[in-house]
């Protein structure tokens, strides 16, 4: 059987992290192109697999008839352009998370998506996470009876990445915390009650710790590499919001930098006949009652690989037409609520989305 030959377009942490590694343990699959604005990047990562041709520019693949689809793993500003390019090339589309760094940008790729009919799924790898997973299983079943409020928290003391660089730049990144983080926490709340539409969404992001660039404390700082204390920083490193569904009420509170010593990543179901806390990478613990005694217990179960069990899954869908849950139709949703929120926060009051 002939290897699907796919594309990386973006050589940098998410792609020597989990899609490269993740596609080398796909038997059906050839990385036939590695692609970076930095050519030494694209360069290392085809030393790495031991194969494969370097380009610079991704234009220069559109129009390879033995490429079918590609990964794009790049900076948030250039999600949208490079997706809808190799869509309308008929190539397959892996986005790495968010999908774009607006609501609007989102739509223009959903579109097309439609138009051309190739995949588009977005890089929410939480789908693909064995306990997220177990979870969804426990609330399908109605074992927390009515889920009526789902509690996130996202906190760090001091993690603001890259000072100054793309991640801190609003027209690169699109936003803070809420868009590199925030989306990952959304999105698996909506995945567990079953995608339940957005109403009305309140929320205020604040952009505060990291202004004085300067004179910014920190113990460790993630993307280090791409630190610019003469770039820009108008990003949100705190945010709060509060989301009514057609289904449970979501309330979140998230920071890449607080003066609080105290990390905190969870996620709490509320129902009426039981809850569940998901640490987030991390196992669940449910809280419900037994034989009229309070009870909880840490389920076990077999963990797989969530960044391979994505990759696979991708290759699956387009040899198969098979719809994933991370298919732009349906994360799109997490993008429409994470900008009434930054919508919210610069108009000071709710946004309804009915």
């Amino acid at each position: 059987m002939s290897k699907v030959k796919i594309a990386i377009i973006g050589c940098g942490t998410i792609a020597n992290s989990a899609h490269i590694p993740s596609y080398m343990k796909c038997d059906n699959v050839e990385i036939k192109y590695f692609c970076d604005i930095l050519p030494e990047k694209a360069r290392k990562a085809a030393e790495r697999y031991g194969s494969g041709i370097v380009v610079e520019d991704y234009r220069d693949i559109l129009s390879d008839p033995e490429v079918v689809a590609v990964s794009v793993c790049t900076p948030n500003k250039m999600h949208t352009p490079i997706s809808i390019d190799f869509l309308k090339a008929g190539k397959h589309v892996l986005c790495e998370k968010p999908a774009a760094r607006t609501y609007a940008e989102a739509l223009k790729m959903q579109e097309a998506q439609h138009e051309s009919g190739k995949t588009l799924n977005i890089g929410v790898v939480n789908r693909f996470n064995t306990a997220v997973n177990e979870i969804k299983k426990i609330i399908d079943a109605g074992d927390l009876g009515e889920v009526y409020h789902v509690y996130v928290s996202f906190r760090a003391h001091r993690s603001i990445p890259g000072l100054g660089g793309a991640f801190t730049t609003k027209d690169i990144a699109g936003g803070g915390v809420l868009i590199d983080w925030g989306v990952h926490y959304l999105d698996i709340v909506m995945f567990c009650t079953g995608d339940p539409k957005p109403l009305t969404v309140s929320g205020k992001a604040f952009c505060k710790l990291g202004v004085d660039m300067p004179n910014y404390v920190y113990k460790g700082m993630w993307a280090e590499d791409t630190k610019d204390l003469n770039g820009t920083y108008d990003v949100d490193d705190f945010v709060t919001g509060f989301v009514r569904t057609s289904g449970p009420t979501i309330s979140l509170n998230g920071a890449w930098a607080q003066n609080i010593a105290i990390s905190e990543s969870f996620i709490d179901f509320i129902g009426t006949k039981g809850g569940i806390r998901l640490q987030y990478g991390g196992a669940f613990e449910v809280f419900t009652t037994f034989n009229g005694q309070l009870h909880q217990y840490k389920p076990e179960y077999n963990s797989v690989d969530m960044f391979h069990n994505e990759l696979s899954s991708f290759i699956r869908c387009i040899q198969t037409g098979e719809k994933l849950p991370s298919h732009i139709d349906t994360v799109v949703v997490t993008a429409q609520m994470m900008q009434a929120i930054y919508d919210s926060s610069d108009a000071g009051k709710e946004i309804d989305l009915t």
